[in-house]
């Protein structure tokens, strides 16, 4: 490895020094870099300084050591870290403890030990292809994977492209809430994304891309949509209804995986008058191409994510923006959010080795587990009504300057913007010009639902009313159908009966008894709502499935779904840590919660506790047969 050293020498100066340290380390094995005086500050924010806290003089050797090194034909003398040393690693670039069993979990997800590296080699094949049911993010890792295994597949895809929700979802300001470097792939070449966040174009073609780069694409039948799924109990195989251009066809599979995600049915509550209104209409996710929203007036039904991105990224251009919030969401100010990578940080990402699986690390920890400890109820906190406990209180306190800052002046948006219950309860908002937007002289934020709707009007709980001519429905998408929405019929019934409408459960969020042979992803439980990137979650039930199918066939089986018992157990374990977690607070609803009160969604363990959950499956928990 030799770096071109002008190059390298412009590009420096932009270096994360708490990455910088660790290539250091890579490549000498000199204990020094990860003992003081080398030893960064801890830094809580998102995106964090990148002199990392040191002197002048000390970030001027640490870079000065970097050029020579890299710039030289040295070779790395710890390329592959192992698990004793990695955790020494993450602990002094962060200047914190970083508990020992993340050290597994982070060098696959950091690539030394690539995902999937660790499933057996299947003997044998089944005899038809596996059949996944979707092509976004969750669709394409099981597809690199039995890629890699060399096993026969096909993706049935509604859509004319890879990517799911970030196909679909193509509104003003659309874009991802967590850093790319940390939401995307372990695998694959290394992406050149513009900036930390970034919009929905670029995610999608990161999609699209690696489709291309792992040869998923040529598996994948587009514009098919699955109409009805059907176990076959003669045959041991499903029977799939689908219908493309040519019209209805049936297909039969081995083992069906469902990858349609929880956020992919959009959702449009039945309001009096809805079909009556003579102006344009929509669905935030169908946003119609080249609508013109110049001179017009828009409404907004809704004051979720997608609404908080549209808002300020529309403001501008509409004649008047009407906005209808059914209650208030805590956003946090993320310093940097539109900043854009320079020239240099792309340079050192592309080409300096192990500089991008640590800048990753950085993200990815930073967005990961360290929130969920204070989401938890403290017995002894004085104060349930507004927080958790202390921490969260301090959270609190923080969004609640952060509004009063940005809406100074204003104590009518003030008393519409202030959430009543602690903060993180809901999914956790961005704030990337909202508080802005809701000030600007054309924009009027109601708080409050819609009531009806008229041929040429929206009326409010409260009887605020506008005429618009165009209405953007922002409110959000059927979490609780996931896989039901597939019309699958096992023997225990259709899914959706058994799911009860809306209290989907499954043995880790993944199998359901008396569903052979049906896995899910990014199925109930599984949902984020402290951290972490929904490419992980995609990962962890990629490996998961993939092993459970090699296990399949090379010991036998042709038949494999959940034991009652063991779901009974799982989910018995996962609403007991759901009881003291901040989705359960009485003072508000979220999505995350069904009919019955029961969170559904999202889990209530870390990360690192569910990656080790699916690793691979233990057969005493499955009913199976030959």
């Amino acid at each position: 490895m030799q770096l071109d050293r002008i190059t390298l020498e412009a590009a420096l100066p932009h270096a994360d020094l708490r990455v910088l340290l660790m290539v250091l380390f890579h490549y000498t094995g000199d204990e020094k870099w990860l003992m003081p005086p080398y030893a960064p500050r801890r830094n809580p924010r998102l995106i964090a300084d990148e002199d990392a806290g040191l002197s002048p003089e000390l970030q001027d050797e640490i870079r000065n050591a970097a050029l020579e090194i890299l710039s030289g034909e040295t070779a790395a003398k710890l390329p592959d870290p192992d698990v004793a040393t990695l955790n020494r690693m993450m602990t002094h670039s962060l200047a914190e403890e970083v508990p020992p069993e993340y050290a597994p979990m982070m060098r696959e997800q950091m690539g030394f030990k690539p995902l999937g590296s660790d499933i057996a080699e299947p003997t044998t094949k089944p005899d038809r292809p596996i059949v996944i049911i979707g092509a976004g993010v969750a669709g394409l890792a099981l597809g690199k994977l039995l890629n890699d295994l060399e096993l026969p597949y096909v993706i049935l895809e509604k859509n004319q492209n890879v990517g799911g929700t970030w196909w679909e979802n193509t509104y003003p300001g659309a874009g991802v809430d967590t850093p790319n470097h940390a939401y995307s792939f372990s695998f694959g070449k290394s992406h050149r994304w513009s900036r930390y966040f970034s919009p929905q174009n670029e995610i999608q073609d990161y999609l699209s891309d690696k489709a291309d780069e792992f040869n998923i694409r040529p598996h994948i039948r587009f514009s098919v949509e699955v109409k009805q799924v059907d176990w076959q109990d003669d045959e041991g195989h499903w029977l799939l209804q689908i219908e493309g251009a040519d019209g209805i066809e049936t297909l039969a599979a081995p083992i069906l995986v469902s990858a349609v995600g929880q956020i992919s049915y959009a959702k449009i509550p039945p309001i009096d008058g809805l079909a009556a209104f003579q102006g344009t209409l929509f669905h935030s996710s169908k946003w119609p191409k080249d609508l013109d929203l110049k001179g017009k007036k828009v409404a907004i039904v809704g004051t979720g994510a997608s609404s908080m991105q549209i808002a300020p990224t529309i403001a501008d251009k509409v004649a008047e923006l009407t906005i209808f919030q059914r209650s208030p969401q805590w956003a946090r100010p993320i310093p940097r959010y539109h900043e854009d990578l320079s020239d240099g940080a792309q340079y050192l990402l592309e080409h300096v080795p192990f500089y991008a699986a640590w800048f990753r690390f950085t993200m990815f920890w930073r967005y990961g587990d360290g929130l969920l400890p204070f989401l938890k109820k403290d017995p002894d906190w004085p104060h349930p009504e507004r927080a958790m406990n202390r921490i969260n209180d301090r959270h609190r306190e923080e969004m609640v300057a952060h509004i009063e800052a940005k809406l100074e002046g204003r104590p009518d948006l003030i008393a519409k913007s202030m959430p009543n219950y602690p903060p993180y309860g809901k999914r956790i908002l961005l704030d990337n010009g909202w508080y802005d937007a809701i000030r600007k002289d054309n924009v009027t934020l109601h708080d409050e639902g819609v009531a009806r709707f008229t041929e040429n009007e929206i009326i409010g709980d409260k009887g605020h009313s506008c005429t618009p001519d165009i209405v953007v429905m922002a409110t959000g998408f059927e979490v609780t159908k996931m896989a039901s929405r597939l019309n699958i019929s096992g023997p225990a019934g259709n899914l959706s009966d058994v799911w009860d409408g809306d209290d989907p459960q499954a043995y880790l969020g993944i199998s359901v008894p008396d569903f052979p042979n049906f896995f899910m992803m990014a199925g109930p439980t599984t949902g984020l709502g402290h951290g972490g990137s929904g490419m992980f979650i995609a990962e962890c039930h990629a490996h998961y499935i993939a092993s459970a199918i090699v296990t399949m066939l090379n010991k036998g089986i042709s038949q494999m779904a959940a034991k009652e018992r063991a779901q009974s157990a799982y989910m018995e374990k996962y609403n007991a840590g759901h009881q003291d977690m901040i989705w359960m607070h009485p003072g508000m609803t979220t999505y995350y919660r069904n009919s019955k009160g029961r969170v559904y969604s999202v889990m209530p363990w870390r990360l690192v506790d569910y990656w080790n959950m699916t690793r691979t499956p233990d057969l005493a928990d499955y009913e199976t047969g030959t």
